[in-house]
């Protein structure tokens, strides 16, 4: 089954002293019939002034992934050293037992733009983990490239750099990938039975079987294990892969 999520449905969100559009309810967005998907708990979408912050916290048992669609980012997570990324750039802060305060800043010459997801965790209680990747443009290859993994077999072999654009490595049994997709050309993706997928088109148009989707609509997917994204116009897309 697809379900499509229109842009102009999303819900909007006040929290950290931003605004959000968010997919699933979330702070002081109620909405009964968008509570989550499977495990995947949230995805936001928020927009940055030039030097302004988004803050959160405290937070714990939750994995959020910040993908930077547009401009520059600092990350400032408790406990750990903060880092900058660019467009295209992605942050996982892994909350674990618990994380008092985490930020995200745009650069003081330009906004920023970003995606974030929300995976729950499987495993309670692990120490908090912060991790990092550059945009790698090289590597696409017009087909879904994984972002972010709780599957041990998507880890790099030991000693591999995490520069060769080996996933960040989420508590949850869970998969973000990314595509770029040129016109007229598609992506496919396989999974297990008793999986939810979650389609995020980020730009351009693409389509996923006869339903057609621009850019900030989004697909719910159950009850298929293989998917192929077609791109109608140059597209951009984002795949949450979780249990049910």
């Amino acid at each position: 089954m697809i379900t499509i999520r229109p842009a102009g449905s999303l819900g909007t969100a006040h929290d950290g002293g931003q605004v959000l559009r968010c997919h699933f309810a979330f702070a002081d967005y109620t909405d009964p019939a968008h509570g989550h998907e499977g495990r995947l708990r949230a995805v936001n979408a928020c927009t940055l002034p030039a030097g302004e912050t988004y803050r959160i916290g405290p937070e714990a048992a939750v994995d959020i992934v910040t993908w930077v669609a547009e401009g520059t980012l600092a990350t400032a997570m408790e406990g750990f050293e903060p880092d900058a990324l660019g467009t295209g750039g992605l942050h996982l802060a892994s909350t674990g037992s618990g994380c008092a305060q985490l930020a995200w800043r745009a650069g003081n010459k330009q906004g920023a733009a970003f995606i974030q997801f929300w995976f729950l965790a499987d495993t309670q209680g692990m120490t908090p983990v912060q991790e990092t990747r550059p945009a790698l443009p090289e590597l696409e290859d017009g087909g879904f490239r994984i972002l972010a993994s709780g599957f041990p077999e998507d880890d790099p072999e030991e000693g591999e750099s995490v520069d060769d654009g080996a996933p960040v490595t989420l508590a949850s049994r869970a998969r973000l990938l990314h595509a770029t997709l040129p016109t007229g050309e598609g992506a496919a993706y396989g999974t297990a039975p008793e999986r939810v997928l979650y389609l995020l088109v980020v730009s351009g148009a693409a389509r996923i079987g006869t339903q057609g989707l621009r850019a900030g609509d989004a697909a719910a997917i159950s009850g298929l294990t293989d998917i192929t994204v077609m791109a109608d116009e140059a597209a951009v897309v984002l795949l949450a892969d979780v249990a049910a």
